[in-house]
């Protein structure tokens, strides 16, 4: 069983997916795998928030700051997953 850093609240929270994923893919790529899941969620919650604050300019889209926000999720989940593939060329022992 991994010792995490008690400071940090996340830890805690999603200790069983981090048990489950960091077993399965190691512990980076399963921080990685968890965290994908969290941006996940975020952005989902934001598109529901889209879909009712829609613009005054272009009907039909999200307001600006949603628009924005999606964006760096959409962004931050694409780095995450190369990070992730660049682990994942390297041995499971030496990513743990």
């Amino acid at each position: 069983m991994l010792l995490y850093n008690l400071s940090m609240p996340i830890f805690e929270e999603k200790r069983e997916e981090l048990e489950h994923f960091e077993a399965m893919m190691g512990v980076p790529r399963g921080r990685l795998a968890v965290t994908m899941d969290m941006i996940t969620d975020a952005m989902a919650l934001v598109g529901q928030h889209g879909v009712y604050c829609q613009s005054q300019r272009w009907p039909g889209r999200p307001v600006l700051d949603v628009q924005i926000v999606m964006k760096g999720l959409t962004d931050a989940k694409e780095l995450i997953q190369s990070v992730m593939e660049e682990l994942k060329k390297q041995p499971l022992a030496s990513s743990s």
